[in-house]
């Protein structure tokens, strides 16, 4: 079964995606915001794809608070994470905004928060873990 981290510190936003992820798709899904958490899951090779919210407000790595685009960041910087893709959730739907963030962070997409197309944000996780539609 394929394993997807979902890092979200809204507890509405995180159980969406945990139940849209194992429904839809059948993949074991993990929540957390813990920054030393989310380093550690990665780095263990489990963890196929990233779903890493933008403006995390508690997640701290080794004691220092960081940023959905500063974990982004670090996560495509250490050589054991850094070939996992991450997929930034952003309430900052505007396209410009989108772009720049993606730029900024490293991360392999986007998608815009809420969810309101569940399907076309399933065929985006398919496409972002190279399966078939």
């Amino acid at each position: 079964m394929r394993h997807i981290l979902v890092v979200e510190d809204d507890p509405h936003n995180a159980i969406l995606f945990k139940k849209l992820l194992e429904r839809r798709g059948g993949y074991q899904v993990s929540v957390t915001e813990s920054g030393d958490e989310i380093v550690r899951l990665v780095t263990e090779g489990t963890v196929e794809l990233v779903i890493m919210d933008v403006s995390l407000a508690n997640t701290r790595y080794q004691k220092e608070r960081m940023s959905g685009v500063e974990m982004c960041q670090l996560l495509k910087k250490l050589p054991a994470t850094s070939g996992t893709p991450v997929l930034l959730a952003t309430a900052h739907a505007m396209r410009g905004d989108a772009e720049s963030l993606m730029n900024e962070s490293g991360a392999d997409d986007y998608v815009a928060k809420p969810i309101l197309d569940h399907d076309a944000f399933m065929q985006q996780v398919r496409s972002m873990l190279k399966e078939a539609a």
